[in-house]
């Protein structure tokens, strides 16, 4: 074990790994961030208030129960950092450690503890096929691994490719252009059970809504929401 260790320290002094948040190398037992930025990382605690501003934000639109983000995005904040590497630098192994990280923060919570299934927001096959992975579905098993909750990553689909929503005139153009978008390929699979739906950043929402009004239509279904990051 000793031998193991000294290659990996050897290893590391040639290749370090670097903190994603602040591109510092990491040091023994340190992942994908260092400890001064997981220390100041800007979290939200809206798990801590049911009326938080991501809930506030969904649940007027969809009758989804719950609704959580991590922590706030704002431009050039080290979340941004953090999102950009998840998303565009094969960081699937950060996405999955920030929903580690978030995880040990719901796992407890009365809300939480009644998830039967973990969803992430699909990409379209075309996007994910040239990104190679979706982000969301990383993040989705950090958090089952805290949750002890299985992920299903291939029954809620997306069947049409769009741009980003965020320039359109207003919430309603939004959701008519995502309604649409997503189906479920087995309905019976979710029937009465509470489904988290997860995603990396909420923005405008629109995403969201249109998965939840998805699920929703599948009889007994419950759906909660938790995202990485909150677009303030």
């Amino acid at each position: 074990m000793q031998f193991v260790q000294f290659i990996r320290d050897a290893l590391s002094l040639l290749f370090p790994e670097l903190c994603a948040g602040c591109s510092e190398a990491l040091i023994h037992q340190e992942r994908q961030l260092c400890t001064h930025c997981i220390y100041n990382l800007p979290v939200t605690n809206f798990h801590l208030d049911s009326e938080n501003l991501a809930a506030k934000q969904l649940m007027g639109r969809v009758p989804i129960s719950a609704a959580v983000s991590f922590l706030y995005f704002t431009s050039g904040s080290i979340v941004q950092k953090i999102i950009h590497q998840i998303k565009y630098k094969n960081g699937f192994a950060t996405a999955e450690f920030m929903g580690e990280l978030y995880g040990q923060r719901l796992q407890d919570l009365e809300e939480f503890k009644t998830c039967d299934l973990i969803i992430p927001v699909p990409l379209h096959k075309k996007r994910q096929r040239s990104r190679g992975y979706n982000q969301s579905a990383y993040f989705a098993r950090g958090l089952s691994k805290m949750f002890q909750v299985e992920t299903s990553d291939d029954n809620l689909i997306r069947i049409t490719h769009t741009e980003s929503q965020t320039k359109s005139k207003n919430r309603y153009e939004r959701f008519k252009n995502m309604r649409d978008l997503f189906k479920i390929k087995n309905p019976d699979l979710l029937k009465n059970k509470h489904i988290l739906l997860v995603d990396d950043v909420l923005t405008t929402g629109a995403t969201l809504e249109a998965c939840s009004a998805t699920i929703l239509e599948i009889p007994g279904v419950k759906v909660s929401i938790a995202t990485l990051a909150f677009t303030k």
